[in-house]
């Protein structure tokens, strides 16, 4: 058994990091961790010129539009593949989206793969929700979807709560936020792990 923490910290604007405990018959070697960080590098500034108000003005209007736009609400995601890599971390792919759309559109905008051994032409039907071949778990943020459709009551009725069709699933609205964690092929994964909100303690030396 070891302890995966996924930091978000620089990639997305969630307000903490959040942890993924996994199960294997291995020992994980290191944390596995994803940041970001910034470093500047010291040196000397000398004044060249002045700039007009207008300029400076148009500068300021220019930034703050800028801001604005990267302030654009969206909507975290955390794709957790189903096998692991192998170095015997789990694949964990972050994304950014728009509310408002189908799991299926973002999963496949996103180059996240959804269907796994149905991937190719005619093993699916392309979004009907006929097949019930885009399963996924939703592991956080079952909040921001859409209720299951009678198509996903009837395809999925032996299966958890949580597994959803991508194809019938909508996530929030064009103005959502917040953070959509999904176990990619469910049937399929090769280990167990378990989600947890609590932030990281200190780093623990590997075993």
């Amino acid at each position: 058994m070891g302890t995966i923490q996924l930091n978000i910290y620089g990639l997305t604007s969630l307000p903490r990091p959040h942890k993924l405990t996994t199960y294997n018959t291995r020992k994980f070697q290191r944390p596995f961790r994803v940041s970001k960080s910034l470093s500047f590098a010291r040196g000397r500034i000398r004044a060249v010129g002045t700039i007009p108000d207008s300029e400076s003005k148009a500068s300021t209007t220019a930034k703050e539009e800028d801001e604005e736009e990267e302030e654009a609400p969206s909507i975290d995601f955390a794709f957790v593949s189903s096998v692991l890599l192998p170095d015997w971390n789990p694949d964990v792919q972050l994304r950014k989206a728009c509310g408002g759309q189908k799991l299926r559109d973002i999963m496949l905008d996103a180059n996240v793969e959804l269907y796994g051994p149905y991937a190719r032409p005619l093993l699916n039907c392309a979004g009907g929700g006929t097949c019930g071949t885009c399963i996924v778990e939703v592991i956080e943020g079952k909040e921001l979807l859409s209720p299951r459709t009678d198509k996903e009551k009837e395809k999925l009725k032996k299966h958890p709560k949580n597994w959803r069709l991508a194809c019938q699933t909508t996530v929030g609205k064009p103005d959502s936020r917040g953070l959509v964690v999904i176990q990619q092929l469910p049937e399929w994964k090769a280990h167990e792990w378990v989600y947890e909100k609590d932030p990281p303690s200190e780093e623990e030396p590997a075993s």
